[in-house]
């Protein structure tokens, strides 16, 4: 099994909010992705989507309630469920989603 160095691969992804897959476990992608302080659009999903925070911060409106994730915080968004990142977020973001 692969070691990965987040910030390094995080640091060398060419664009912001352009994710990479890392890898697969059962029917779940594994992505990583790099926030720039810009906001990201409204999202709803019809699975589960884990957003964890490697470094920087995020800022979530979730079903129009304004939630922070630090540094070393996992969020779960259930499914149906709408979100958006606020601008101010940065950092590096791993994603588990299907």
């Amino acid at each position: 099994m692969p070691l990965f160095d987040l910030a390094g691969l995080a640091g060398a992804l060419p664009a912001a909010w352009q994710s990479r897959v890392l890898g697969q476990v059962g029917p779940a992608r594994v992505k990583l992705l790099r926030m720039d302080e810009l906001a990201y659009g409204e999202e709803t999903h019809d699975y589960n989507e884990a957003l964890l925070v490697v470094s920087g911060r995020m800022l979530l409106e979730v079903a129009g309630a304004a939630v922070t994730v630090e540094a070393g915080s996992m969020y779960l968004v259930e499914a149906g469920t709408g979100h958006a990142v606020l601008a101010g977020s940065h950092g590096s973001l791993v994603i588990v989603d299907l």
